[in-house]
C-alpha cells in the first residue's frame, strides 16, 4: 500500500505528435448547420476527437466526461464503445476525466450518465467507425456498403484488409458530430444488452488500489483539516508553536477561519489536529434552528406553481370523500462509509488535484476562483472514492487538500477527512414537508388533487456563476459567498422533482415553496427531492384506495394511461403473488405482517419502477424488519442488465435504510452526529430480500436508473408498515418510538 500507484493508462494522458487529439470546443461551431440537433451531451461538446481517439498501438481511446463513483458507468460506456466501434472490449482504454482533456459533460449526477453521455459517445463512435469506413473505401475504391468490420480491421470482399490502426492520421477525426451515422441497431449489437463484469470491481475486491484513499506519492505528506465546533464559528486564536513542536509536524496552514496541520505521517497529523482542536480559540454562531418543524415553519420562502390544470366542469363528479396530511422527512446524511479524501499536487505553478468530486470542471471553476490562480493553471482529475452519490464532501475536500497544496509546492499532499468532517461538515439531503388534499368521488376516481411542499434546493453544487459552494472558502482571510439559492427547474426538478403525478385525474394543483435561507447547509443527496415527494404522494394513494375501498394496486391502474406504467406495477404484483382477494395484513406470533407497493416514473422522465414491500414489525419493541422487496423495472434499452439489476438492489437496500432509520440530530448549537452511534443505518442483519426483475425495450433510448427505486421503495415499506398495524406514520423515519405507542 505504500507503493506509489501504478496507472498504465496515465501515458495516454499527455497528447502527443496529433495521435490523440484533445478537447477543442469552439462555440463558434454550434452555429453551423444550426438545423442538426446534437443527442446527449454532443451540444456542449461537438467535436468528434474530444470524445475518443485511434491509438497505433490498437487501441479505442475513450475520454468520457461522466465519471465512476460505483454505480458501473465506466463498464458500461466500454460497451457501447466497443459496439460502435466494432472492435474487441479489451481495445477499450477509458481515460479518467481530467479538466483540459476530457468532454465537459458537468457534474455525474441525476441518474444521466448513459441517456446522455452514453449516447453521445455512440454518437461520436459512429461516426469515427463511418469516417474510418468512408476512407479504407476510398483505399480499397470499392463501395463503402461493401466493406465488413471485425475487430477493428476492415475487409472487402476482393480480399484487401486495412486496421484501423494504419488508417488513422493527426486531423481524420477532427470533426464536428453531424448524425451521418447512427448507432447500430438491436441485432447488430454484441455487448450492448449482455451483463458484462464490472471492471470496477476486482481492485475493490481485492485490496488493490481502488480509491483515492488508497494512493500513495513518494514524499506525500499528510494533512487534516481542524474545523470549528459548528457552522459560522470564527477562529480567534491558536498557539501555533504547540502544534509545530509536535513529532513529525511539518507545518500549520492558516488562512482566515481556515486550519490545517500538515506532518510526515498519518498519524502524527491526526495527533496535531487533535491537539490544535484543544488550543484554538472559536467564537460560536449559535444560529441553528432548535427543531425542523421551526425551520421549516419560520424561514423565508420563494413559491411557485409548478402545474395548475383540469379546471372543473360539470362533467366532473362530485368528491365524496376529502382526505388532508402533512407528510414531513428530516434532514439526512450522505453517510458514506469512506470519509472524503483528495490529493493536491503544485508543481511548477500547475495544481493538480486526484478527486472524487463527480465534477471535474465545476470542481475547477470554484477551486479556480478561492486560490485567484488562472483556470489553465488548475487541473482537475477524477480518482474513484469510497461511498461517493450526490454532494458528499468530495469537493469540499479537494478544495482543503489545494490550500494546504500551494503553501508546500513540489509536495503531494494528501487530505483525508476524519469521520466526524464527514458527517458534521457535509453538505446533507434537506428537510422537507409535503401537504396533500385529495377528493376521490363515488366510483372511486380521485377528483380533486392540492399538493404544497416546503424544502431548502436541493444542489448547492461547485461550478454557478456566482458565489462559491465550497465550504472552506467560506472561512478565508477574504470569505467568499454561497451561490444564490436555486431550485432545478422541471421537468426534472430538485425539490419538485416526482412531486408530479404520474397518475391521470383532474383539478391538480401542485405548488413549490422554496425556503430560502439555509442554516444547515444542504445539498444533492440520491433522487433529490423524489424520495420524499414519492413517499407523499404513494401514501396519499393508499390512503384514497382505503377509502374508496379498492385494491392499493387496481386503484392504481385505475389511476395511469401511460403502458409502461401499467405493466411494471402489474409484473411486480405478478413477482410478489399479490392477491388482491385476500387481506394484506396478518399476525404471527409477536410480529404484525404487511404489505405495501409504491410506483414511480423518476423525474416522470427516466425510469418507471415498482416495488411491493413485505414487512414485519415487533409488537414488543416496535421494530420493523423488511423481510422481502419484489421490484419491476423498465429503463428502454438495456446496456448492462447485470449493472442495472444492481442500481435498483441498491437503491431499495438504500430507501430501508432512509425510511427506517436515518435522521440527523442537532441543536441551536450545532449539528450532533459525529459517528454511526448518532446515526444509525440498516445493519448486514436486516437486511431485505430483495428480487428485481427488468423489461427490456430495444428500440427505445436509454434513460436513468440509478435513482429510480428509491421512492417507489420507500413508500412501499411505508404502506407496508401501514397495513400491518392499521395506522399510518406521516413524518420519516419510521422508528420503533413513533411505531411502539401506536401498536399498543
Amino acid at each position: 500500500m505504500n507503493a506509489p500507484i501504478q496507472n498504465p493508462r496515465r501515458s495516454f494522458l499527455k497528447k502527443s505528435s496529433g495521435l490523440i487529439i484533445g478537447f477543442s470546443w469552439m462555440p463558434s461551431l454550434l452555429a453551423q448547420n444550426a438545423a442538426i440537433v446534437l443527442p446527449g451531451d454532443l451540444p456542449n461538446n461537438p467535436n468528434i476527437d474530444s470524445w475518443l481517439s485511434v491509438d497505433p498501438r490498437g487501441l479505442i481511446i475513450i475520454y468520457a466526461g461522466k465519471v465512476e463513483f460505483g454505480q458501473g458507468i465506466t463498464t458500461a460506456l466500454k460497451q457501447i464503445a466497443a459496439d460502435e466501434m466494432d472492435v474487441n472490449i479489451s481495445r477499450i482504454v477509458m481515460v479518467p476525466t481530467t479538466t483540459g482533456l476530457s468532454p465537459n459533460e458537468g457534474v455525474t449526477s441525476g441518474s444521466q450518465s448513459v441517456e446522455y453521455g452514453g449516447l453521445a459517445l455512440r454518437y461520436a463512435c459512429a461516426q469515427a467507425r463511418g469516417t474510418l469506413l468512408e476512407k479504407a473505401a476510398k483505399q480499397f475504391d470499392v463501395a463503402q456498403s461493401s466493406l465488413t468490420i471485425k475487430d477493428g480491421v476492415i475487409s472487402s470482399a476482393n480480399g484487401k484488409s486495412v486496421e484501423y490502426w494504419k488508417l488513422v492520421e493527426p486531423e481524420l477525426l477532427k470533426q464536428r458530430a453531424n448524425l451521418k451515422y447512427k448507432p447500430k441497431g438491436a441485432s447488430e449489437r454484441t455487448y450492448i444488452g449482455q451483463s458484462f463484469p464490472r471492471v470496477d470491481i476486482p481492485a475493490k475486491v481485492s485490496g488493490g488500489v481502488a480509491y483515492v484513499q488508497d494512493m500513495r506519492i513518494p514524499g506525500m505528506l499528510h494533512a487534516r483539516v481542524v474545523r470549528p465546533p459548528a457552522p459560522r464559528a470564527t477562529l480567534k486564536s491558536i498557539n501555533e508553536n504547540l502544534i509545530t513542536g509536535l513529532p513529525g509536524v511539518v507545518g500549520l496552514v492558516r488562512n482566515g477561519s481556515f486550519l490545517a496541520v500538515v506532518a510526515k505521517r498519518e498519524e502524527q497529523a491526526i495527533r496535531a489536529m487533535e491537539e490544535a482542536k484543544k488550543v484554538a480559540q472559536w467564537e460560536l454562531a449559535n444560529d441553528l434552528p432548535t427543531s425542523t418543524g421551526s425551520w421549516l415553519n419560520t424561514m423565508k420562502s420563494l413559491k411557485s406553481i409548478d402545474t395548475e390544470h383540469g379546471v372543473k366542469t360539470a362533467s366532473t363528479s362530485a368528491a365524496v370523500k376529502t382526505i388532508e396530511q402533512q407528510y414531513t422527512k428530516p434532514f439526512t446524511a450522505h453517510g458514506s462509509i469512506g470519509p472524503s479524501c483528495a490529493i493536491a499536487v503544485m508543481n511548477s505553478g500547475v495544481l493538480k488535484i486526484y478527486t472524487h468530486s463527480q465534477g471535474m470542471y465545476p470542481l475547477r471553476t470554484d477551486i479556480v476562483k478561492a486560490l485567484g490562480m488562472p483556470t489553465e493553471n488548475v487541473v482537475c482529475m477524477h480518482v474513484e472514492g469510497s461511498g461517493m452519490y450526490g454532494q458528499s464532501g468530495a469537493d469540499d475536500v479537494a478544495l482543503d487538500a489545494a490550500l494546504v497544496a500551494v503553501k508546500f509546492p513540489e509536495q503531494a499532499i494528501k487530505m483525508q477527512w476524519m469521520r466526524e468532517d464527514e458527517f458534521k461538515w457535509e453538505p446533507y439531503g434537506s428537510a422537507m414537508s409535503m401537504k396533500i388534499k385529495a377528493s376521490i368521488d363515488n366510483s372511486g376516481k380521485i377528483v380533486d388533487w392540492q399538493y404544497d411542499l416546503w424544502s431548502n434546493t436541493h444542489s448547492t453544487r461547485p461550478g454557478e456563476k456566482t458565489g462559491n459552494n465550497l465550504v472552506s472558502s467560506w472561512y478565508m482571510d477574504k470569505p467568499q459567498t454561497r451561490s444564490p439559492v436555486t431550485n432545478i427547474p422541471l421537468p426534472a426538478g430538485g425539490s419538485h422533482r416526482n412531486a408530479l403525478p404520474l397518475y391521470s385525474f383532474p383539478n391538480q394543483k401542485v405548488t413549490n415553496h422554496l425556503i430560502e435561507e439555509m442554516p444547515i447547509r444542504v445539498s444533492a443527496l440520491r433522487t433529490l427531492g423524489a424520495y420524499a415527494n414519492v413517499f407523499a404522494i404513494e401514501s396519499m394513494m393508499d390512503e384514497l384506495a382505503q377509502a374508496a375501498k379498492i385494491d392499493p394496486v387496481e386503484f392504481r391502474l385505475n389511476h395511469l394511461e401511460n403502458q409502461r406504467a401499467k405493466d411494471v406495477i402489474t409484473k411486480a404484483a405478478s413477482m410478489a403473488k399479490w392477491n388482491k382477494n385476500s387481506p394484506l395484513k396478518s399476525k404471527k406470533g409477536d410480529k404484525l405482517l404487511g404489505r405495501g407497493v409504491g410506483f414511480a416514473q423518476y423525474k416522470n422522465l427516466q425510469a418507471y419502477c415498482a416495488v411491493i414491500a413485505d414487512v414485519e414489525v415487533d409488537t414488543k419493541t416496535g421494530k420493523v424488519r423488511v423481510l422481502h422487496m419484489y421490484s419491476a423495472a423498465d429503463a428502454g434499452l438495456i446496456i448492462n442488465p447485470d449493472g442495472f439489476k444492481n442500481q435498483i438492489e441498491g437503491g431499495l437496500v438504500q430507501t430501508a435504510s432512509w425510511t427506517l432509520y436515518e435522521a440527523l440530530a442537532f441543536d441551536k448549537n450545532s449539528l450532533l452526529a459525529s459517528s454511526w452511534a448518532e446515526y444509525p443505518i440498516l445493519r448486514f442483519e436486516d437486511m431485505p430480500n430483495v428480487s428485481v426483475e427488468l423489461i427490456d425495450r430495444p428500440n427505445e433510448k436509454s434513460v436513468g436508473v440509478g435513482e429510480g427505486s428509491q421512492g417507489p421503495g420507500g413508500a412501499a415499506i411505508a404502506n407496508a408498515v401501514a397495513n400491518a398495524i392499521g395506522k399510518r406514520i406521516y413524518d420519516l423515519p419510521l422508528t420503533p418510538n413513533k411505531i411502539k405507542p401506536l401498536i399498543a
